[in-house]
Protein backbone atom coordinates (compact mmCIF):
# COMPACT_ATOMS: atom_id res chain seq x y z
CA UNK A 1 0.00 0.00 0.00
CA UNK A 2 1.27 3.51 -0.75
CA UNK A 3 2.36 5.67 2.17
CA UNK A 4 0.96 9.17 1.85
CA UNK A 5 1.70 12.43 3.64
CA UNK A 6 -1.08 14.99 3.24
CA UNK A 7 -1.47 18.71 3.86
CA UNK A 8 -5.07 19.74 4.46
CA UNK A 9 -6.66 23.15 4.85
CA UNK A 10 -10.20 24.07 5.82
CA UNK A 11 -12.15 27.22 5.01
CA UNK A 12 -13.66 27.05 8.50
CA UNK A 13 -10.17 27.34 10.01
CA UNK A 14 -8.19 29.89 7.94
CA UNK A 15 -4.54 30.00 8.86
CA UNK A 16 -4.42 26.42 10.15
CA UNK A 17 -2.98 23.38 8.39
CA UNK A 18 -3.38 19.67 9.18
CA UNK A 19 -0.36 17.52 8.37
CA UNK A 20 -0.83 13.76 8.64
CA UNK A 21 -0.27 10.43 6.95
CA UNK A 22 -2.38 7.55 5.69
CA UNK A 23 -1.85 4.09 4.24
CA UNK A 24 -5.19 4.24 2.43
CA UNK A 25 -6.17 6.76 -0.25
CA UNK A 26 -6.12 10.48 0.47
CA UNK A 27 -9.76 10.66 -0.66
CA UNK A 28 -10.81 8.05 1.91
CA UNK A 29 -8.91 9.83 4.68
CA UNK A 30 -10.54 13.17 3.84
CA UNK A 31 -13.99 11.60 3.94
CA UNK A 32 -13.19 10.09 7.34
CA UNK A 33 -12.25 13.52 8.65
CA UNK A 34 -15.42 15.15 7.31
CA UNK A 35 -17.61 14.41 10.32
CA UNK A 36 -20.29 16.28 12.25
CA UNK A 37 -17.67 18.21 14.23
CA UNK A 38 -16.50 20.02 11.07
CA UNK A 39 -18.68 22.72 9.48
CA UNK A 40 -16.92 22.40 6.09
CA UNK A 41 -15.05 19.64 4.25
CA UNK A 42 -11.25 19.63 4.23
CA UNK A 43 -9.38 20.60 1.08
CA UNK A 44 -6.17 18.87 0.07
CA UNK A 45 -3.46 21.46 -0.50
CA UNK A 46 -0.94 18.76 -1.35
CA UNK A 47 -0.50 15.01 -0.93
CA UNK A 48 2.56 12.93 -1.75
CA UNK A 49 3.62 9.30 -1.79
CA UNK A 50 6.82 8.90 0.23
CA UNK A 51 9.01 5.94 1.20
CA UNK A 52 8.66 6.18 4.98
CA UNK A 53 5.60 8.20 5.93
CA UNK A 54 6.12 7.80 9.68
CA UNK A 55 9.62 9.26 9.48
CA UNK A 56 8.67 12.04 7.07
CA UNK A 57 5.68 13.02 9.19
CA UNK A 58 7.82 13.00 12.35
CA UNK A 59 10.43 15.27 10.79
CA UNK A 60 7.89 17.73 9.40
CA UNK A 61 6.11 17.89 12.75
CA UNK A 62 9.47 18.48 14.46
CA UNK A 63 10.47 21.19 12.00
CA UNK A 64 7.29 23.15 12.71
CA UNK A 65 6.82 22.25 16.38
CA UNK A 66 6.84 25.92 17.38
CA UNK A 67 3.79 26.41 15.12
CA UNK A 68 1.88 23.41 16.45
CA UNK A 69 -1.49 24.32 17.97
CA UNK A 70 -1.71 21.40 20.45
CA UNK A 71 0.84 18.68 21.18
CA UNK A 72 -1.46 15.75 20.40
CA UNK A 73 -3.14 17.31 17.38
CA UNK A 74 -1.78 17.48 13.84
CA UNK A 75 -2.71 21.14 13.34
CA UNK A 76 -0.18 23.90 12.71
CA UNK A 77 -0.54 27.65 12.31
CA UNK A 78 1.68 27.95 9.27
CA UNK A 79 1.60 28.67 5.56
CA UNK A 80 0.74 25.38 3.79
CA UNK A 81 3.18 26.29 1.03
CA UNK A 82 6.05 26.09 3.53
CA UNK A 83 4.99 22.56 4.45
CA UNK A 84 4.61 21.61 0.77
CA UNK A 85 8.14 22.79 -0.02
CA UNK A 86 9.49 20.62 2.79
CA UNK A 87 7.43 17.63 1.67
CA UNK A 88 8.70 17.90 -1.92
CA UNK A 89 12.13 16.79 -0.65
CA UNK A 90 10.69 13.35 0.18
CA UNK A 91 8.04 13.11 -2.52
CA UNK A 92 7.99 10.17 -4.92
CA UNK A 93 4.67 10.97 -6.59
CA UNK A 94 2.19 13.83 -6.32
CA UNK A 95 -1.24 12.34 -5.47
CA UNK A 96 -3.11 15.55 -4.70
CA UNK A 97 -6.76 15.03 -5.74
CA UNK A 98 -7.66 17.04 -8.83
CA UNK A 99 -11.30 17.18 -7.73
CA UNK A 100 -12.95 18.33 -4.51
CA UNK A 101 -13.54 15.44 -2.13
CA UNK A 102 -17.09 15.81 -0.82
CA UNK A 103 -19.99 13.55 0.09
CA UNK A 104 -23.00 15.62 -0.98
CA UNK A 105 -23.75 18.36 -3.56
CA UNK A 106 -24.60 20.76 -0.72
CA UNK A 107 -21.06 20.28 0.63
CA UNK A 108 -19.45 21.69 -2.49
CA UNK A 109 -21.91 24.60 -2.54
CA UNK A 110 -21.01 25.49 1.05
CA UNK A 111 -17.30 25.09 0.32
CA UNK A 112 -17.37 27.29 -2.77
CA UNK A 113 -19.35 29.97 -0.93
CA UNK A 114 -16.70 30.09 1.79
CA UNK A 115 -13.88 30.15 -0.77
CA UNK A 116 -15.42 33.03 -2.69
CA UNK A 117 -15.95 35.02 0.49
CA UNK A 118 -12.37 34.58 1.69
CA UNK A 119 -11.00 35.15 -1.80
CA UNK A 120 -11.80 38.86 -1.54
CA UNK A 121 -8.44 40.48 -0.89
CA UNK A 122 -7.15 43.98 -0.30
CA UNK A 123 -3.53 44.60 -1.36
CA UNK A 124 -3.26 47.83 0.61
CA UNK A 125 -3.88 46.02 3.89
CA UNK A 126 -0.83 43.79 3.32
CA UNK A 127 1.48 46.52 1.99
CA UNK A 128 1.75 45.24 -1.57
CA UNK A 129 2.07 48.18 -3.98
CA UNK A 130 0.47 48.47 -7.41
CA UNK A 131 2.85 47.16 -10.04
CA UNK A 132 4.12 44.30 -7.88
CA UNK A 133 4.64 40.88 -9.45
CA UNK A 134 3.05 37.82 -7.89
CA UNK A 135 4.09 34.23 -8.64
CA UNK A 136 2.01 31.06 -8.47
CA UNK A 137 2.86 28.62 -5.69
CA UNK A 138 2.40 25.46 -7.76
CA UNK A 139 4.40 26.84 -10.70
CA UNK A 140 6.62 29.86 -10.05
CA UNK A 141 7.06 30.38 -13.79
CA UNK A 142 3.48 31.69 -13.80
CA UNK A 143 3.02 35.29 -12.69
CA UNK A 144 0.58 38.19 -12.61
CA UNK A 145 0.81 41.92 -11.85
CA UNK A 146 -1.09 43.92 -9.24
CA UNK A 147 -3.03 46.67 -11.05
CA UNK A 148 -5.27 48.08 -8.31
CA UNK A 149 -6.25 47.40 -4.72
CA UNK A 150 -8.18 44.21 -5.54
CA UNK A 151 -7.25 43.05 -9.04
CA UNK A 152 -4.33 41.71 -10.99
CA UNK A 153 -3.46 41.56 -14.67
CA UNK A 154 -3.07 37.97 -15.78
CA UNK A 155 -2.11 37.30 -19.40
CA UNK A 156 -3.36 40.71 -20.48
CA UNK A 157 -6.71 40.56 -18.66
CA UNK A 158 -7.76 42.26 -15.43
CA UNK A 159 -9.29 39.79 -12.96
CA UNK A 160 -9.48 38.83 -9.32
CA UNK A 161 -6.85 36.77 -7.55
CA UNK A 162 -9.23 33.84 -7.28
CA UNK A 163 -10.29 33.88 -10.93
CA UNK A 164 -6.70 34.03 -12.14
CA UNK A 165 -5.61 31.26 -9.74
CA UNK A 166 -8.51 29.10 -10.89
CA UNK A 167 -7.41 29.51 -14.51
CA UNK A 168 -3.93 28.28 -13.59
CA UNK A 169 -5.03 25.22 -11.61
CA UNK A 170 -7.41 24.18 -14.40
CA UNK A 171 -4.39 24.05 -16.73
CA UNK A 172 -2.66 21.85 -14.15
CA UNK A 173 -5.52 19.36 -14.33
CA UNK A 174 -7.60 20.34 -11.30
CA UNK A 175 -11.39 20.57 -11.69
CA UNK A 176 -12.09 22.84 -8.71
CA UNK A 177 -14.97 25.25 -9.28
CA UNK A 178 -13.66 27.85 -6.83
CA UNK A 179 -10.69 28.55 -4.60
CA UNK A 180 -9.28 31.32 -2.41
CA UNK A 181 -6.70 33.00 -4.65
CA UNK A 182 -4.56 34.36 -1.76
CA UNK A 183 -3.69 30.76 -0.82
CA UNK A 184 -1.93 30.24 -4.17
CA UNK A 185 -0.43 33.58 -5.24
CA UNK A 186 2.87 34.58 -3.61
CA UNK A 187 4.69 37.85 -3.02
CA UNK A 188 8.40 37.73 -2.14
CA UNK A 189 8.21 33.98 -1.53
CA UNK A 190 5.24 34.14 0.82
CA UNK A 191 1.62 33.34 -0.04
CA UNK A 192 -0.74 36.27 0.36
CA UNK A 193 -2.71 34.40 3.02
CA UNK A 194 0.47 33.81 5.03
CA UNK A 195 1.49 37.46 4.60
CA UNK A 196 -1.88 38.70 5.87
CA UNK A 197 -1.78 36.38 8.90
CA UNK A 198 1.82 37.35 9.68
CA UNK A 199 1.11 41.07 9.52
CA UNK A 200 -1.99 40.66 11.68
CA UNK A 201 0.04 38.69 14.23
CA UNK A 202 2.79 41.32 14.27
CA UNK A 203 0.23 44.10 14.71
CA UNK A 204 -1.34 42.28 17.66
CA UNK A 205 2.08 41.80 19.28
CA UNK A 206 2.81 45.52 18.99
CA UNK A 207 -0.44 46.61 20.64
Amino acid sequence: MPEIIYILINEAMPGYVKVGRTATSIEQRMKELDNTSMPLPFECYHAAIVENSALVEKRIHAAYKDRRVRKRREFFQVDPEQIRNALLLAQINDVTPREDVVEEPEDIRALNKARNKRGNFNFELVNIPIGSTLTFSKDDAVSCTVIDNKKVEFEGTAMSLSKSALAVVHRLGYTWKALAGPDYWQFEGETLTARRLRLEEEANENQ
